[in-house]
């Protein structure tokens, strides 16, 4: 059973998506919670739905004085912080190579990859004085891969996997453990998974292991794990929430497989 009681927590893009979701069964789990975004009516909104245990504020995953703000926050409302949630991202609409612009590239690397280091770099003394924690870093299957038309979102992504490796290997001796969670199609408004039509959305999963769409609630759970004393021996490590898409490609589709 996942215990996240007595636990604080700052959630980055906590307003929407998986970072709500997350907020919201980090306080069912028992944490208290910081929905930091620059969704700031949105997060005031999660916050107010999930009660006394959340309070929301503005965070800027760029700037390094919202992170001071929203650090701020936590200990002066909640006392402590034992958990970060690095979620916040951008992923924009995809380009070629040789059509994507340099001040695209470095706003999606100041934000999924800037914004990692910044929190991580921030939360350090906070948590020491809690007596450690725990670091999650939300990566993608795209910090495994290449990707089509999305060379910023892939880079950041794996950036994301060598920040954390790095990260666990100096905050162990500390008592803080930093790990990366990896998802892959999962259903929220940056995938747009209701405008595809049954051919393509077939076309995304329809070869998995696992064949559907995968939701926030499962990489929330990941994350919960993650955040809990029951992963008190994991850090440095990459947790695949993927439907098996990093597994390999089959060999044979399901109907040549009945044939068989």
């Amino acid at each position: 059973m996942i215990d996240l009681e007595g636990k604080v927590a700052l959630v980055s893009g906590g307003a929407r998506g998986q970072g709500a979701c997350e907020a919201r069964l980090f306080a069912e789990l028992g944490a208290r919670v910081v929905i930091g975004d620059v969704l700031e009516s949105e997060g005031e909104t999660v916050a107010g739905e999930i009660g006394a245990a959340a309070v929301s504020c503005r965070l800027d995953v760029t700037s390094g004085e919202d992170w001071e703000g929203a650090i701020a926050t936590a200990v002066d409302r909640f006392g402590r912080l034992d958990v970060l949630v690095n979620n916040a991202g951008i992923a924009p609409d995809g380009a070629f190579l040789q059509d994507t612009p340099e001040e695209l590239f470095m706003k999606v690397v100041a934000v999924n990859q800037m914004g990692v280091f910044l929190g991580m770099k921030h939360v350090f003394e906070p948590m020491q004085a809690s007596g450690g924690g725990s670091i999650i870093n939300i990566s993608s299957t795209a910090g495994f891969r290449g990707v089509n038309r999305a060379i910023p979102y892939a880079a950041t992504k794996w950036a994301v996997r060598g920040m954390t490796k790095t990260a666990a290997i100096e905050y162990g001796p500390h008592g803080i453990r930093v790990n990366s969670v990896h998802p892959g199609v999962i259903d929220t408004a940056m995938v747009g998974w209701e405008r595809l039509d049954e051919r393509a959305r077939h076309a995304v999963v329809g070869s998995l292991p696992i064949a559907r769409i995968g939701t926030a609630t499962e990489v929330a759970r990941m994350v919960a794990f993650l955040a809990s004393d029951a992963s008190a021996y994991s850090t440095g490590g990459e947790f695949l929430v993927d439907g098996g898409s990093l597994a390999g490609q089959p060999l044979f589709r399901d109907t040549e497989l009945g044939k068989r």
